[in-house]
């Protein structure tokens, strides 16, 4: 019994733990000791990296870098540690058995620091980047106002209103041939052109050629919408079937014809103008086309015979006056023209002359005269001009005659700096005497003033008009010899 007894206190006296006693003096000090190794080594484990003054807060409501919002930050890192203690303790123990736990690498503090707690998982970005800390917030949701635009479940006139008012709205939700048909009625209703190709460049992309064909055939607003929109973006083969299935043969042989002014080679341009001829064509069209193919042809044999002529040097004109451009691919007004410059007195069998470009091309007399006048005024070609309105009866008589009035001949004349001698004669002709009086004063033909009053009889307008010439002229002792006599 005494043994035993023995026993019990050498196991009581032998535990690690000691019993609680009222008599320790030292117990206070010993865990405030305790407590400040506790609170040292935790400041060891959290980063005091920022050391500014203000107070930071958690999530939770406890201030950063309090002792109890240590201990909870650090729980999942401590945890290690602790059950590696309380292994040492129980090592004696067989009865309980240490099971590791899984330790959590990341923290909320970790999260915000963009740090883990393990070195042994180091992020990419800490790897790449030098510096140390990285602040992140938690991005947050957009409200849903923001979404309605793109997942509200729009009716399509709604559709219409909101793209009129320049809102972004999504097509795509509109999938059955009913719904894009009724979005392209609201569109066409809305009268907003816009609106309208908007839908449908979402039609041509959506729906097959017939079953898109088919359908504008009945809707000639949106029919119309989509054919210039073809023109303008040039999307020459869909525009070509759109038309063939209408059944418009000519307006598919003029789009076919707008093909030669992608043509650079002037060759190759000939021979497709020929190609054209045989399209289906109206009359008045087809005629055109001929026209056009004969012109070119026309402008390709000047231009060689000219090139040659300018290099070999053997024209004077040409070394007078240098060409500076080529005559290809010009209109027929600038082809008479340059015909009238460079070869006016040639014979009419040749291409090159201006009277086989009037008779071939059926140009009126009125544009060969104006494109004749100014092309001889320009290089002073005085006799030319004389000769040009110059016409004999069948008495043999003279007369001059111009079929666009001598008004504008005297206005062509002036452009090109014609002396005052020829003025003179041309401003004579013009039959109007208010125009005519108008015309000489103007360009100072004093001559045609002075007689146009003497014929009139006019005494004051002929004093009044001696004040405007000067003194010890000719015309002024012309109309004193008119006032006098």
């Amino acid at each position: 019994m005494s043994r035993a007894r023995a026993d019990e206190e050498e196991y009581w006296h032998s535990s690690k733990f000691r019993a609680f006693t009222f008599d320790d003096e030292d117990d206070e000090l010993s865990q405030l000791k305790e407590s400040k190794r506790a609170v040292n080594s935790l400041r060891d484990i959290v980063d005091d990296d920022d050391d500014d003054d203000l107070e930071r807060v958690s999530w939770s409501g406890e201030p950063v870098g309090s002792i109890s919002w240590s201990i909870k930050e650090t729980a999942s890192s401590s945890s290690s540690s602790l059950e590696g203690r309380d292994s040492s303790l129980q090592k004696g123990s067989s009865s309980y058995a240490a099971f590791p736990k899984q330790v959590s690498s990341y923290s909320l503090s970790s999260l915000f620091k963009g740090r883990n707690k393990l070195p042994s998982f180091q992020s990419l970005s800490d790897a790449l980047s030098d510096t140390g800390i990285k602040n992140y917030a938690p991005e947050l949701r957009r409200p849903k106002a923001e979404y309605k635009d793109y997942c509200s479940d729009w009716s399509p006139k709604d559709t219409v209103r909101r793209m009129q008012r320049g809102k972004v709205c999504s097509l795509e939700r509109f999938r059955s041939l009913q719904d894009k048909l009724v979005l392209l009625d609201e569109a066409v209703a809305g009268h907003d052109g816009n609106v309208i190709t908007a839908v449908l460049i979402f039609l041509k992309r959506t729906l097959r050629r017939e079953i898109l064909f088919r359908e504008l055939e009945v809707r000639q607003v949106a029919l119309c919408h989509l054919i210039h929109f073809l023109k303008e973006t040039g999307e020459q083969k869909l525009l070509l079937d759109l038309l063939r299935f209408l059944d418009r043969t000519e307006e598919v042989a003029l789009s076919q014809y707008r093909e030669h002014l992608n043509i650079q080679d002037v060759e190759k341009r000939r021979e497709f103008l020929k190609g054209c001829i045989g399209l289906p064509f109206s009359a008045e069209d087809t005629s055109h086309i001929q026209d056009h193919y004969t012109l070119l042809e026309r402008q390709i044999i000047i231009e060689a015979n000219d090139r040659h002529l300018e290099t070999a040097g053997q024209s004077e004109i040409f070394r007078k006056y240098p060409r500076k451009a080529s005559i290809l691919n010009m209109p027929l007004v600038t082809t008479l023209f340059y015909s009238c410059f460079y070869h006016y007195t040639e014979a009419e069998g040749t291409f090159s002359s201006p009277t086989n470009l009037k008779k071939t091309f059926k140009i009126p007399d009125k544009q060969y005269v104006l494109t004749a006048l100014a092309a001889r005024a320009k290089l002073r070609a005085w006799d030319d001009v004389d000769a040009l309105f110059t016409t004999k009866n069948w008495l043999g008589y003279t007369k001059k005659k111009a079929p666009i009035g001598f008004h504008r001949v005297v206005e062509i004349l002036q452009r090109n700096n014609a002396p005052v001698q020829v003025l003179q004669e041309y401003v004579r002709l013009v039959e109007d005497v208010e125009t005519r009086l108008n015309l000489a004063t103007k360009y100072k033909c004093h001559d045609v003033v002075i007689e146009t009053y003497k014929d009139l009889k006019d005494r004051i307008q002929l004093t009044a008009y001696k004040c405007k010439v000067e003194r010890g002229s000719a015309e002024e002792e012309k109309i004193n010899s008119i006032l006098n006599n």
